[in-house]
């Protein structure tokens, strides 16, 4: 085997940008997902080291150095850090001319010959999963006999055929053991998760058809495809056991919840384990499946409400309802599971009047905490095609700015750029600054030490940012006036 470094690496500064990141940016406040994609095949590779840069706060400088002690790269990339991550490939090169470097993630995955032909640093890309690739690749096999890889030979581009694709996921091994390996657990923060936490994966693929969706679209495709119960309750309690200090377990499936009797069997495997655990959702979940999971320790689930204009719900094929979201919400307040609502503003039909109605939806739900996101569209998405072939793409704006936060990149007829940044800030000051919602973070400040620092560094965090979206809005009213 090739000595491997699996490499999520150092876009920009707290950039969570790859590896398990659905939407690659700088979030509002401090967060890091788990590298889930990378552990994988750090567990199949004897000898290997997954480096999660960015968390762990491992320098460019540092990375090149560390890189120069192995033979093959495995780097996770992204749409948004992709230029980022080119030149640090070609400084690991530089520093050691024999090194290996493959690029894996969604944004190789579309784009295969357009990233090698960004830089001769690039050895190979892979497409869609890449478990098994960049494994057979480290034990020695040739690039020609590895399916879905695409490389230059003899002055062009060879794409070998797409792989089969992995439907026996106990046979992938655990992530958990490799975070004990090489990370901190403590490194990871979601503010509306428990701190410290551990997430991990229990079915891939998505059945939905949502148009902004990048992992579906991209990496782990729709057919749905699940581990044992039997296999995720011994991760389950091999995770207890190894670290005692998790006070949470994320099962980050983008479905979890999509067949009630899976779910309804893992409940019953969880409930004598007595731990607290949260997933993400979608708003299909009926009150006796709610009610299992809540008695089986379930504390959170995260779902994507996106928008509360019904139009728009069906723009996006989001499969979903308005009716059916109040619904959800009323009973999961009623078995006592908590929301954190995600919302997007960009999306196609927006107007000033769908956005008001949606602030008014997310405020009529009341879910726990919120996050609202710019529509990105990702290449390979449905949404890119739409707003690609209907002129609302702006490929002059940049997805982020130079600290990796959002920045609109879509732009309607009545909603220009600064309208829909504008319209993020006032979401978040309207959700939040209501008098129930200040309750709910004050009472948790009173009571939790733990939250009640975290509560006051994303406060700053986000003051800081709000700052810069305010300066970009006036920024871009001055261009248009002048």
């Amino acid at each position: 085997m090739m000595k491997t470094l699996l490499l999520n690496p150092p876009s920009f500064e707290n950039f969570d940008a790859g590896a398990s990141s659905r939407w690659p940016s700088t979030r509002e406040v401090w967060s890091f997902w788990y590298p889930v994609w990378l552990a994988y095949p750090a567990a199949m590779i004897p000898n290997s080291r997954l480096l999660d840069a960015s968390p762990h706060g491992v320098t460019p400088e540092e990375t090149v150095r560390i890189a120069a002690e192995y033979e093959f790269i495995v780097l996770f990339t992204s749409t948004t850090g992709f230029h980022s991550d080119v030149k640090l490939a070609e400084r690991m090169k530089a520093s050691k001319p024999s090194l290996k470097i493959a690029f894996v993630g969604p944004h190789v995955s579309v784009e295969p010959e357009k990233s090698l032909m960004s830089s001769p640093a690039i050895d190979f890309v892979t497409y869609k999963e890449f478990d098994y690739a960049v494994r057979d690749f480290a034990a020695g096999k040739p690039l020609d006999e590895i399916p879905g890889v695409t490389f230059r030979k003899n002055g062009h581009f060879v794409a070998t055929p797409p792989p089969p694709q992995t439907t026996d996921l106990d046979a992938i091994p655990w992530v958990t053991p490799i975070y004990k390996r090489d990370l901190d657990v403590t490194k990871y923060n979601i503010p509306f998760l428990l701190h410290p936490y551990i997430s991990l994966y229990t079915t891939r693929g998505c059945p939905a058809l949502c148009t902004f969706c990048l992992w579906p679209q991209t990496l782990d495709d729709h057919p749905w495809r699940e581990r044992s119960v039997e296999n995720t309750v011994e991760e389950v309690k091999f995770t207890l056991k190894n670290f005692p200090q998790v006070r949470e377990i994320f099962f980050d499936d983008d479905t979890f919840t999509i067949r009630k009797d899976r779910v309804l069997a893992l409940c019953e495997k969880f409930k004598p384990l007595k731990f607290t655990w949260s997933c993400n959702s979608r708003v299909h979940v009926d009150y006796e499946t709610l009610k299992a999971m809540r008695e089986a320790g379930c504390r959170l689930f995260i779902t994507g409400f996106e928008s509360g204009d019904p139009q728009i719900l069906k723009n996006i094929k989001k499969g979903t309802t308005v009716e059916q979201a109040k619904t959800y919400m009323k009973n999961c307040k009623r078995v006592g599971i908590k929301v954190h609502g995600d919302f997007i503003i960009g999306l196609p039909g927006e107007t000033p009047e769908t956005i008001e109605r949606t602030i008014q939806f997310a405020k009529d739900l009341d879910p726990e905490t919120i996050q609202v996101s710019i529509a990105h569209a990702f290449p390979g998405t449905d949404l890119y095609r739409y707003v690609t072939e209907n002129g609302f793409f702006r490929p002059q704006a940049e997805m982020t700015d130079g600290k990796g936060h959002q920045l609109p990149h879509i732009e309607y007829p009545g909603l220009p750029q600064e309208a829909m940044m504008e319209a993020v800030d006032r979401f978040y000051a309207e959700y939040y600054l209501r008098p129930r919602v200040i309750w709910r973070i004050v009472k948790k400040a009173l009571f939790d030490s733990r939250e009640r620092r975290r509560l006051v560094q994303e406060a700053r965090e986000y003051l800081r940012l709000h700052s810069d979206r305010i300066q970009f809005i006036r920024r871009k009213r001055g261009l248009k006036a002048a």
